[in-house]
């Protein structure tokens, strides 16, 4: 008997094999979740499909997030295949790929409205349309980095969105909440994916985060595919507006080092 038995899973923001969201996927289903799929864009659905089928799901649906008749059509499907959504994964975010390798002093205006439309108001419309398809409460959860709370190289704009994404996530939270309505956010630390392929100096990133963080090591899909089984299942029942770091205690260090760093201050 699996914790996620005879619940229904809507996730959005699949890629490929690499992406967090599919870590997320591939350990709700193995605790027993029914899945469904949305997709971003045409060019993804030849990755997508074959991880669909490989779980076995049958509901594989493309919408732009940005585009509220195309969500209205996923959600209306959604509701005659389901009927009832139990759990919303949102693994939506995107920024021009120049807003996130030069300065953020020249982020455009037009960069700066993709970035948080696409990144943080995605979760708000998502959320308005599964509410009414949690009829018997639910579990709303998205992804969100460290760099909302702290300055990282070149994040920049999806810093911001990210900062715009976990307020929303408290907002829903408290307004959801009556309704039975879980809302919560990972803050994840760097993993190899197509979309921090798209920030610049993000190898150095992830090997400086390995050497710095607590547990000394990277934390992967699978890391965040168990924190978001915490948080879709019963076992976080308690738990709503909260931000959970999923990222080998990089978080908590007020002074990070190398280990050449810490051999000069006799650190182990």
């Amino acid at each position: 008997m699996g914790l996620m038995d005879g619940k229904n899973v809507l996730v959005f923001g699949v890629a490929n094999k690499r992406s967090i969201a599919w870590g997320i996927t591939e350990k709700l289903h193995a605790e027993g979740a029914n899945i469904g799929i949305s997709y971003a864009i045409p060019e993804l659905e030849k990755r997508v499909f074959p991880l669909a089928e490989a779980i076995g799901c049958t509901f594989v649906e493309r919408a732009n997030a940005n585009d509220d008749d195309e969500l209205d059509v996923v959600f209306a499907k959604a509701a005659d295949h389901f009927g009832r959504i139990d759990v919303l994964v949102h693994a939506i975010a995107y920024a021009e790929r120049d807003d996130l390798s030069g300065q953020y002093l020249d982020t455009s205006r037009e960069g700066f409205k993709i970035a948080l439309e696409t990144s943080a108001y995605s979760l708000v419309a998502l959320s308005r349309r599964v509410a009414p398809l949690m009829t018997e409460g639910g579990s709303i959860i998205t992804l969100t980095y460290y760099g909302a709370e702290k300055v990282m190289p070149r994040y920049n704009v999806m810093a911001v969105a990210k900062a715009a994404l976990e307020c929303s996530v408290r907002y829903l939270a408290a307004e959801l909440g009556p309704k039975g309505i879980r809302v919560n956010a990972i803050s994840a630390g760097p993993i190899k994916t197509l979309a921090a392929a798209g920030i610049a100096g993000f190898r150095l990133m992830l090997k400086y985060s390995e050497e710095a963080a607590p547990l000394r090591r990277h934390v992967t899909q699978e890391d965040v595919g168990s924190s978001a089984l915490f948080l879709a299942s019963d076992l976080g029942s308690g738990v709503t507006g909260e931000t959970l770091y999923v990222d080998a205690g990089y978080n908590i260090l007020g002074l990070t080092m190398t280990n050449e760093q810490r051999e000069q201050f006799d650190i182990e």
